[in-house]
């Protein structure tokens, strides 16, 4: 219950700390905040401190400042003329409106920095540490089990191709299911050729996966505070492109057809399925099986996602109020608002029927580890 509700504090920490970003962005280049409020719905607190009301609303899934001339459609007093956003020059504009994204991207960075320094980082090599008896969810002999791999077996190679790596290995056993494959190994300082039949499974995904039935060994390698700052940069980087990868699997057509029916007890692959605050809080209150490591590394992820989302070119997302801010420097005309909001409704509509079936997907089919 603990590691739930933390998880949970976290997320509107999140949330609060890239609406900050907006905030004091706008403070710092004199333009005007009216609002600045944590959650959405009806209004539960609120306080005013000199020309902007601080508060809480019903619902903690977001947040929002309310910035003065975000819009030409918005009607703006007479006393804020000079102090609003639709003024200011380009570069201004950017920064106000990139300030929040940068926030969530800086936090996950600090936090694999602090992680990598703390706890360094694991090489996985391509040597056997353990051979699973069976066939993972199944009876079946595993094909590892069946060919005599050893703890200590080292792969050469795999189907024809060179494996100098676990993902070399996992590559080449996965895109071959049911196939029989020449396994290369040394053991012991000698050269083994063994041949297996890798087991045919489904992971949700299009396509079947290959499997062998191994698990690889594991070394913990301790790094400086230098050399965390870069593995922490190139993992942000690395996260990043997966993060699109998934906004655009989860946004397809097909795969909200797919969340759907999760909602009636169909398998949902992961690579699409989305996190409610439902799910947030199952992942926090397994801590003790996940570790605090991990979830804090889960918390990074969810910064990065975060900050991911909001880069893309559409209202209400920063991003969109980047392109308008964009397009207006390039062709020196005002952007016609008044064409943007359908699509900004349609955004506002997917993202409000996303967040609804991943609230039923996480309680039918809660997250396990």
């Amino acid at each position: 219950m603990t590691g739930a509700i933390s998880m949970l504090a976290a997320f509107v920490v999140f949330i609060l700390a890239h609406e900050a970003g907006h905030f004091f962005a706008a403070k710092a280049l004199g333009i005007k905040v009216s609002e600045f409020f944590v959650g959405f719905g009806p209004r539960i607190w609120s306080i005013q401190r000199g020309e902007t009301e601080y508060g809480l609303k019903a619902i903690p899934a977001g947040g929002y400042v309310r910035i003065v001339g975000m819009s030409v459609l918005e009607e703006v007093d007479p006393e804020d003329l000079g102090r609003t956003y639709r003024e200011k020059p380009f570069w201004q504009k950017s920064v106000v409106v990139l300030s929040g994204i940068a926030a969530n991207f800086a936090i996950a960075y600090l936090i694999f920095v602090g992680l990598f320094a703390v706890n360094g980082t694991v090489e996985i090599q391509p040597v056997v540490e353990e051979v699973r008896a069976e066939i993972a969810g199944s009876d079946q002999i595993a094909p590892a089990a069946l060919i005599g791999l050893q703890p200590g077996d080292e792969f050469l190679s795999v189907a024809g191709e060179p494996t100098d790596s676990w993902p070399d290995v996992q590559s080449a056993i996965s895109t071959n299911p049911g196939e029989e494959v020449e396994i290369v190994i040394e053991r012991n300082g000698r050269e083994r050729r063994l041949t297996a039949t890798l087991a045919s499974i489904d992971t949700g995904g299009s396509e079947p996966s290959g499997y062998l039935g191994v698990a690889p060994v594991i070394e913990r390698v301790d790094v400086g505070f230098i050399s965390a700052a870069g593995i922490a940069a190139r993992e942000v980087v690395e996260i990043t492109g997966e993060a699109y990868k998934t906004l655009w699997n989860v946004f397809k057509p097909s795969s909200l057809w797919q969340l759907i029916q999760g909602i009636f007890g169909e398998p949902v692959p992961d690579e699409i399925r989305p996190v409610s605050l439902v799910g947030i809080a199952q992942v926090g209150s397994q801590a003790d099986v996940l570790g605090v490591g991990t979830l804090i590394a889960f918390l990074a992820v969810f910064n990065i996602i975060l900050g991911a989302f909001n880069v893309l070119p559409l209202l209400p997302l920063d991003g969109g109020h980047f392109a308008i801010a964009l397009y207006e420097r390039i062709t020196n005309k005002q952007a016609d608002i008044q064409k943007l909001i359908p699509i900004a409704a349609t955004v506002i509509l997917l993202m409000v029927f996303i967040g609804f079936v991943s609230i039923l997907l996480d309680i039918v089919q809660p997250i396990q580890f």
